[in-house]
């Protein structure tokens, strides 16, 4: 793993840049973004997947694998991200070369100079809470920027070139990135202490909220409910503070959630006016984010009825809750959440939609430090949550394996054995998914590494069975 470089100067001018791990959600749709701008682009990544393919269909070179030889002699700017290891072959010799190197939110910052930067920061709910921000100012005439970190369904895309000086991003707080902005608008969806890895203590992490939240030229809209969003808020400096959630005495306040067919419907009180809405996607986590995105919206001018109602278009993010199929009447769904806030949230939205059908989750640990440090927490939520969970084996990402840490150390934490498997196969996974499924029930993948690579095999599985 690497540690963005907050000292690298970021050119004026970019003529040829190559992006390793160009594959990525958030990577694939700067790179995108540089091709619209004129600027040549190449990158490699370890598979090929559906944004490879994008680029590559629209004139960029892409290479399957890392190595040296992918970096061509026209490039002078390497793109990179945090999850990269110093020994990458390419980075190696871009630093023998003495191009520019710049972390993926630098490249960003080069995207947004000049623009009207709304910068969503958070532990949890930034890439919903960008995307109903973009598709709300598309559905309200506007045409904003974007690049999220998932693609909107609505949209078909995660980035988006729009003609006007608001541009949206999804400001990731795990390695200290979203300070490199030049932020206007500052939303902070939640503060959760779950990156110590790079911050040291939590008194440098929540300082670094306060600082991201100080920087904003025009305003800070926080949670106002969320207790560690809470605690920073009273430390800010800034003049203009918006706070939103559930509590008694938010500028932007949502209350009466309740579920309404496959989404969720609740009231927004702003300015003394009250007006109902909805979303296409369940949970009382999504009618937070809404709030949010109407503080932001109300800030930029609309009025509270017409944000309310742009909400609407958003059916959102790939990878959030997303239906991957049904066979015989289990439907099977995908969801990046990789902490045990996430998981609830996620767990919670599909009891309200389930109806009389269970929960089955399939739960990928993601990195050997956080599933030593929470099993059992991820254990109690599945447990309270899920009808029957499968565990398989950790996606270690950027970290070597931990002697003793496997997926078993959440299995094992569970107080009732009937209700989890360790399932460290992945076709042990999809037989046990195909034996435990009734109609009726959801079947959910959760994680943020490859986890969703195996629901071909459920949705066949499934369907043998038979």
């Amino acid at each position: 793993m690497i540690s963005p470089d907050a000292t690298a100067q970021i050119p004026d001018e970019i003529h040829h840049a190559h992006f390793i791990g160009i594959g990525g959600s958030g990577m694939s749709g700067i790179a995108s973004m540089f091709q619209q701008r004129g600027v040549t682009v190449s990158g490699s990544d370890r598979s090929a997947n559906d944004y490879t393919d994008r680029l590559a269909a629209a004139g960029a070179t892409v290479s399957i694998g890392h190595d040296a030889a992918n970096l061509a002699d026209t490039v002078d700017t390497v793109v990179v991200t945090s999850a990269l290891w110093p020994d990458n072959p390419e980075l190696v010799l871009a630093r023998e070369r003495g191009l520019n190197i710049l972390h993926r939110s630098q490249a960003l910052v080069w995207l947004t100079r000049g623009s009207r930067v709304i910068a969503v920061a958070g532990a949890h709910g930034k890439t919903t809470s960008t995307g109903m921000i973009a598709s709300s100012l598309l559905e309200l005439g506007a045409d904003p920027s974007f690049v999220n970190g998932g693609v909107i369904r609505a949209l078909g895309t995660n980035e988006h070139l729009g003609a006007d000086r608001e541009f949206a991003v999804e400001a990731d707080e795990s390695d200290g990135s979203f300070l490199f902005y030049d932020t206007a608008i500052a939303l902070i969806t939640n503060v959760d202490n779950d990156h110590l890895d790079h911050y040291g203590t939590e008194e440098a992490f929540e300082a670094a909220f306060i600082r991201f939240a100080d920087r904003a030229s025009e305003v800070v809209i926080v949670s106002g409910d969320d207790p560690l969003a809470v605690e920073i808020t009273g430390k800010l400096a800034h003049p203009n503070v918006v706070r939103f959630g559930e509590a008694e005495g938010n500028h932007v306040r949502v209350s009466n959630i309740a579920p309404a067919g496959a989404g969720v419907a609740f009231d927004l009180t702003a300015n003394g006016q009250t007006v109902s809405a909805s979303l296409a996607v369940p949970g009382r986590h999504n009618a937070l984010n809404a709030a949010g995105a109407v503080a932001v919206l109300l800030h930029l001018g609309y009025g509270l009825a017409e944000a309310a109602a742009s909400l609407g278009a958003f059916g959102g993010t790939k990878r959030r809750f997303d239906l991957q199929g049904e066979v015989d009447g289990v439907r099977v769904y995908d969801d990046y959440a990789h902490h045990p806030a996430e998981v609830e949230a996620a767990l919670s939205a599909a009891r309200t939609v389930v109806g009389e059908g269970r929960i089955i989750a399939v739960h990928q640990p993601h990195l050997f430090s956080r599933t030593q440090a929470m099993s059992d927490v991820f254990a109690g939520v599945y447990e309270r949550l899920a009808d029957h969970t499968i565990v398989l084996d950790v996606d270690g990402a950027r970290e070597d394996p931990v002697p003793g840490v496997t997926g078993a150390l959440v299995s094992e934490a569970f107080t009732d054995p009937d209700l989890v498997e360790y399932q460290p196969e992945w076709a042990g996974a999809a037989e046990a998914v195909a034996r435990v499924a009734r109609p009726g029930d959801f079947v959910i993948t959760l994680g943020c590494g490859n986890v969703n690579r195996i629901v071909p095999q459920l949705l066949e599985a499934l369907r043998e069975r038979g």
